[in-house]
Parts: structure tokens; sequence; C-alpha cells
């Protein structure tokens, strides 16, 4: 069935957040007295959510530290969600053409709402968005298909005639569940042979070939 609307996840797919993240959590780390680590391990510990994050980056001795490192990671990040963070390049130039054929786009991710509300009003601000959707109380996190489903659901249209564009496992797996098409990108987080093993189908190593996947 020919695609008719997007669901992009958040970081890792239209923005490169790895920075940010990885500089937050550090900061934590340092001030409960732990072991830092390189940004390029926090490709490994991102996608399940920021609590999923602070305890894979705690050292497995320091889970007694996780709630206070949790509470500590949302006030970091906070200050640092857009000193690094960049639109992957192409990024813009893929939104403009789609929201010129009227092509329907939500984000859906696991990064708390507050701050995709906040990530995608600022370097986002001028497209328009049927649905921002981040973890919170009202769906379970990707893989769980509920929130992929209701934004379906919201626009009217068939999971089958969406693109889910996402960079994770997390994502590969939460599409199929939805009956979307999975669609993994090569220039985020994790590897292509991951999200291969997680279901990807289809995979893009740049923003304009989605355009002809539509």
């Amino acid at each position: 069935m020919p695609a008719r609307a997007v669901i992009f996840d958040l970081d890792g797919t239209l923005l490169d957040t790895l920075e940010d993240l990885a500089d937050a959590s550090n900061s934590v780390l340092a001030a409960l007295g732990h072991p830092t680590h390189p940004a390029e391990s926090y490709k490994q510990f991102v996608g399940d959510g920021v609590a999923i994050l602070v305890r894979r980056a705690l050292p497995p001795t320091a889970q007694d530290d996780f709630s206070r490192a949790l509470d500590m990671m949302r006030v970091e990040y906070e200050a640092r969600l857009h000193v690094k963070t960049r639109p992957y390049p192409g990024i813009p130039e893929l939104l403009d053409k789609l929201a010129a054929r009227g092509v329907p786009m939500a984000v859906l991710s696991n990064k708390p709402e507050k701050f995709c509300q906040l990530t995608v009003r600022d370097f986002f601000g001028r497209w328009t968005w049927a649905a921002v959707v981040g973890e919170s109380e009202r769906y379970p996190r990707k893989p769980d298909p509920t929130g992929a489903k209701a934004v379906a659901a919201q626009l009217d249209i068939a999971p089958a005639e969406f693109l889910f564009v996402g960079d994770s496992p997390m994502d590969m797996q939460c599409a199929l569940r939805a009956d979307m098409m999975p669609v993994g990108v090569t220039w985020g987080f994790r590897e292509r042979a991951t999200l291969e093993a997680a279901g990807g189908k289809v995979f893009i190593d740049e923003p304009g070939e989605l355009l002809k996947l539509l």
C-alpha cells in the first residue's frame, strides 16, 4: 500500500543529540563520584528512555544511586537541550519537501514528552506536526505500538500507509507491531545490522531518499 504519512523518531533520526545527552549524564556521574563515559558510548545507552539511559550509565555497583541520578539527569539535560544538538544534514530540506506534498508528519520518541515538545518547537517549529508524542503516562514506551496506533487513529490513516522512520531496534519493532513500514536510517546511533536484526525492512543513507518511498 502506498505510504501517505510519516512518523519520525527524534534522537538519532531527526536530531543529533548525542553530545548533549552525554554531557548531561557525565555531569551527573561526576557529581556522584562515578566514572564518566566517552560520548560514543552513549550510542548504546540511549533509545529506551531516560531512566534506562541512567541505569546503563551508572556502574553496576552504584545502582542504589539510580533515583537521585535520574532526578539530576532531568535537570542537567534540560539545561543542555540545545547546546550541541543539531538537525542532521538534509533533514530540514526533507521536511520542506514533505510539507510541500502535504504529507502528514508526526514524532514518536522515548524521550520525555516535555523535552520532545521543547525540542521540536525550537528546531522544527516552522513545520506542522500532526502529533509530537514522547515518554509520558499516556502511552507505554516503544516498542509498544500504542502511541503509533494513536497517531494513525488521530489522522484517520491506516497504519499500513505509514512509514515509521528511526535509528533504533525499538523503532523497528514498534513499526512492525503497529503494522507500519519500518525505515531504518544509517546516520543515527545504531548500526544497520542491529536494525536488520530487529526487523528493519528498508534503509536510507540520507534523508532525501525517504521521498522515493512515498
